[in-house]
């Protein structure tokens, strides 16, 4: 095997350090180590664009089926069956198909008057304060109605579900994840609602999942399993809660370190969509998706052997100055904005049109109430996951 070149950057998704700014070690990895092993946790990264775009690509040598999360692939643990994000093809394919007739942008689109009035609900209270948490009274809100919504979760229950699936997802500063085999993609706290539906139709995406036919592996038409249907449910309400919020929380503090830009988009609403794609270039809502290497795989004359964990780096891709001309620089003009936030390829996020929705809606309902404001630095603190990066607390100023 090819040794990997000398130098001493040091990086680790779990480094307190590392993760308030980890920008500068991106640069130092792509320039002096763009195939990074670390002996400490024992995985390899790739943080170059062209290097992390081809590898989520390239399934059968980047296999998902150890998971996308790299504390999972370490702690060795069983995972069930419906997970798409841990899934290659056939079985993917055969999956995402399902996911994708339930999941489509039309359906996502007629949530907008609802997205919009629960947005209205959430901030009209605050207008004539001198200022909020934008994390408490609408980033961690409305990821969770949403998707409450769409799965026909009763409201008086989201929070219970939002905390449990964010439970999962927590770690202990500067340590990877705890993961324990039930709580991988378990769908329990769901029961009872899918024992619901199954005597109580509705319009709803748990419905559909219960009804919707299929292809299988064998090639016999069926429905889901009523263990299938947890598992998927478990999936949509983990993946729609953090990376949104996530989201949200980066575009008041983003535009608030942009203050001309943020007035060019007050007096110009049709900039939104490239707004919310350049805030997921800049500051992405997930930094890196692991995989597990099934053969050996070389680049710049390191060889990293099968069998290994590695983390594909989507935030030092969106930062490359090879891919991208003034990486650094946070422009809402850009022309060019095609990220790789939401993965590439086969794994693309089937969520990514409702993120998109809620995040263009939520920051379109800030801007008509509060055209102008700052962020409180000394109360922001970021959320303590190994998975999504983002902000716990993130106090809004208003003049």
């Amino acid at each position: 095997m090819t040794t990997v070149e000398t130098t001493d950057v040091y990086y680790d998704p779990y480094d307190v350090g590392i993760n308030a700014d980890p920008y500068p070690t991106y640069e130092r990895l792509r320039e002096e180590a763009p195939v990074y092993y670390n002996e400490r946790y024992d995985f390899w990264a790739l943080s170059r664009h062209a290097d992390v775009e081809k590898a989520l690509v390239d399934w059968p040598t980047f296999s998902s089926t150890r998971s996308d999360i790299l504390d999972i692939i370490k702690a060795g643990v069983d995972l069930p069956g419906g997970v798409i994000m841990f899934e290659d093809p056939p079985t993917h394919t055969m999956h995402r198909s399902l996911l994708s007739r339930v999941f489509t942008p039309k359906r996502m689109a007629a949530l907008e008057d609802q997205v919009r009035a629960y947005c209205v609900r959430c901030l009209d209270p605050l207008v004539g304060s001198d200022g909020f948490d934008i994390i408490t009274e609408l980033a961690a809100e409305l990821p969770m109605r949403v998707i409450g919504m769409l799965l026909g979760i009763p409201e008086q229950d989201q929070v219970a579900v939002r905390n449990k699936t964010d439970a999962n997802l927590r770690t202990v500063p500067g340590r990877p994840m705890d993961v324990r085999q039930e709580n991988v993609a378990s769908g329990d706290m769901f029961t009872d609602y899918i024992d619901w539906r199954m005597t109580h139709p509705s319009d709803d995406l748990m419905t559909q999942l219960l009804t919707a036919e299929f292809e299988d592996e064998e090639g016999h038409t069926r429905t889901l399993t009523r263990a299938e249907v947890l598992t998927y449910t478990a999936v949509l309400a983990g993946a729609g809660n953090e990376t949104t919020g996530r989201l949200i929380g980066w575009l008041a503090k983003v535009l608030a370190e942009h203050p001309d830009q943020r007035r060019e988009i007050v007096e110009d609403r049709s900039l939104i969509p490239k707004v919310i794609d350049e805030t997921l270039r800049f500051e992405p809502t997930g930094h890196a998706t692991a995989r597990f290497t099934m053969q050996d795989f070389e680049a710049h004359g390191v060889t990293i052997p099968a069998g290994s964990p590695v983390l594909l780096i989507a935030a030092s891709a969106n930062r490359d100055p090879r891919r991208w001309e003034r990486p650094d620089e946070y422009d809402i003009h850009r022309e060019d904005v095609a990220h790789l936030t939401f993965g590439f390829g086969l794994h693309f996020c089937l969520g990514a049109s409702l993120a998109r929705l809620e995040g263009r809606v939520a920051l379109d309902e800030l801007l008509n109430r509060f055209p102008e404001w700052d962020v409180d630095r000394g109360g922001m603190r970021l959320a303590p996951t190994s998975t999504v990066r983002g902000w716990e607390t993130l106090p809004i100023v208003l003049p």
